[in-house]
């Protein structure tokens, strides 16, 4: 294949892409990667599966990929995980057949593995050539250890495979036989180029396109933070939802992201590509049910009162060819409820005081922090609808059933609101945070990830104001006491000037800080004040 030439010689207009393996394959990688210096800025990652994935998440939050080059089970693993493209690296039937001739010169029992299928043209191969081979597939690692340990009992010495399998195969005592050859990565990277090139040209004609930046989804799939299984699932659901244009219901309780879940589901999708592809949001529940109607759907002039001359397109014209979000879809009155049924299903919408149909192509995604079933059961929400709403579901794991993603969320969120302020995080910040992560993480958090959120913006507006204060559980409970109310231990409910029941009503400061070494930090935290307050106080004694 030719190789495309790159946009621009500017190099911060190169294509930018990143390579993964852990196995051999990455030295070949490596080798082929100088050949396309001048086309692209390539980077090696020499991590696996969840590694891997978790490690380009977090990159991509603050750094441009467009192309992901892996081969195997890992490739497998990253494609439904990550935003990014990912091209799979592809062992050629020549590089196939010179393996098998490579192996025959060790054995003339040679073992095939290869990730989930099979290659059925193996058996020609083996019935022209004579020699006898055993083919088996895998799709995990435990898998390709008890397949090589099968084939070694059967009494086969050589094994051809990708990395993982040839890496196995030796450790196991055989000889392990890799199956890429250079001419199939630079394919790999050639494809890896090519689509890089489309997708700037594609980003290149959306420049100047006539949807206004409010009608676009500002958010993706790296911003669904959390390294827990029920965010992992939550990833893999929208990667696998964008490649549908089926409705979706999202549910959840209040906080837990459901836009933002929404707007990545549209970013992922084909329907956020080129100009003209908006995303527009309604709150059903905001609006009230007179203006929800023409907000919707439009009016034509002189259609009520106040209606605007010439007329207004709705919102969902406002989205044709890409997705209108409907927020908290159980507030809808019944009225319009039939209305929206009759346009999801005959794909066309009558403004208010119109007769002519307009043709519309929109992907609804809907969302509700309430139970739309039972209120399907007490007459409150159209059986029907439901059911053409609900074609695809997510429900969202609420903060309190993931604290193990309550520390980091804390942290980066702490982070971004101190950036914000122009204040710098204190080195030992991270440390800090996990000092609180109990605190934190016995609170029901009733407001999730939102109140999450808006907790770590008033910490860090008292952070920024005295920087040399230390984030300390006594800190955190005297900028945010609600945290005593729901959860918190009883001799963490009072965090403030009072001294610990262990010491002494008359001990003075000077005292507290020979009791802990002259260590201020420990100090402070002990009698629940702020360094600077600590240091203050010192002098005042002095």
């Amino acid at each position: 294949m030719r190789r495309p030439l790159p946009l621009s010689s500017d190099t911060a207009d190169k294509p930018v892409i990143w390579t993964v393996s852990v196995s051999r394959l990455a030295d070949l990688f490596r080798d082929i990667t100088l050949e396309y210096d001048d086309l692209a800025t390539i980077e090696p990652i020499n991590l696996g599966f969840d590694e891997a994935a978790r490690h380009i998440r977090e990159r991509m939050a603050s750094e441009r990929c467009d192309a992901v080059i892996a081969a195997g089970s890992n490739a497998a693993y990253l494609k439904g995980r990550l935003s990014v493209p990912v091209v799979i690296a592809k062992a050629s039937g020549f590089d196939v057949m010179q393996a098998l001739a490579r192996a025959r010169r060790v054995s003339e029992h040679i073992g095939v593995i290869t990730y989930q299928d099979r290659m059925p043209e193996l058996a020609e191969f083996a019935a022209t050539f004579g020699c006898r081979v055993a083919q088996r597939t895998y799709v995990t690692e435990e898998d390709a250890r008890a397949q090589i340990h099968d084939l070694k009992a059967a009494g086969v010495e050589a094994i051809v495979g990708a990395g993982l399998i040839t890496d196995l195969a030796e450790e196991a005592g055989l000889t392990g036989v890799f199956v890429y050859s250079a001419a199939s990565i630079r394919q790999a990277f050639d494809d890896a180029l090519e689509m890089a090139r489309l997708t700037q040209l594609e980003s290149n004609r959306s420049r100047p396109a006539v949807v206004a930046d409010t009608l676009r989804a500002k958010h993706g799939l790296n911003d669904l933070r959390g390294e827990s299984a029920a965010m992992e699932t939550l990833r893999q659901s929208v990667v696998l939802y964008a490649k549908s244009l089926a409705t979706v219901l999202i549910e959840g309780e209040t906080g837990t992201g459901k836009e933002l879940v929404a707007q990545a589901i549209h970013r992922e999708s084909p329907r956020s590509l080129g100009p003209n592809r908006p995303f527009v949001a309604v709150n059903c529940g905001a609006i009230a049910e007179s203006l929800l109607e023409s907000e919707l759907f439009g009016h034509e002039e002189g259609a009520f009162t106040g209606a605007r001359r010439g007329g207004h397109a709705g919102l969902f014209e406002a989205a044709n060819r890409g997705t209108l979000f409907l927020d908290e879809i159980g507030e809808m009155p019944l009225t319009l409820q039939t209305r929206l049924l009759r346009v999801l299903e005959e794909r066309e919408v009558v403004r208010v005081g119109g007769t002519r149909p307009v043709a519309i192509n929109v992907r609804i995604i809907s969302a509700t922090h309430c139970d739309l079933e039972l209120r399907v059961r007490e007459g409150r929400f159209r059986a029907d609808l439901f059911y053409r709403l609900a074609v695809l579901r997510l429900n969202l794991p609420p903060l309190r059933a993931r604290p193990d993603d309550i520390a980091s969320l804390a942290e980066w969120s702490l982070k971004t609101a101190l950036a914000q302020l122009g204040a710098r995080p204190h080195p030992n910040l991270h440390a800090e945070v996990l000092a609180c992560a109990a605190l934190l993480a016995r609170h029901d958090w009733p407001g999730n990830v939102r109140e999450l959120r808006n907790l770590m913006e008033r910490l860090a507006l008292f952070l920024a104001a005295e920087p040399l204060q230390a984030l300390t559980p006594a800190f955190v409970l005297g900028v945010a006491p609600e945290l005593t109310r729901r959860g918190a231990a009883p001799d963490e409910a009072s965090p403030g000037a009072a001294l610990r029941d262990d010491a002494s009503p008359d001990e003075t400061i000077a005292r507290t800080l020979a009791r802990f070494g002259g260590r201020r930090d420990a100090a402070a935290a002990y009698l629940g004040i702020s360094r600077t307050t600590l240091w203050r106080k010192l002098r005042a004694e002095g």
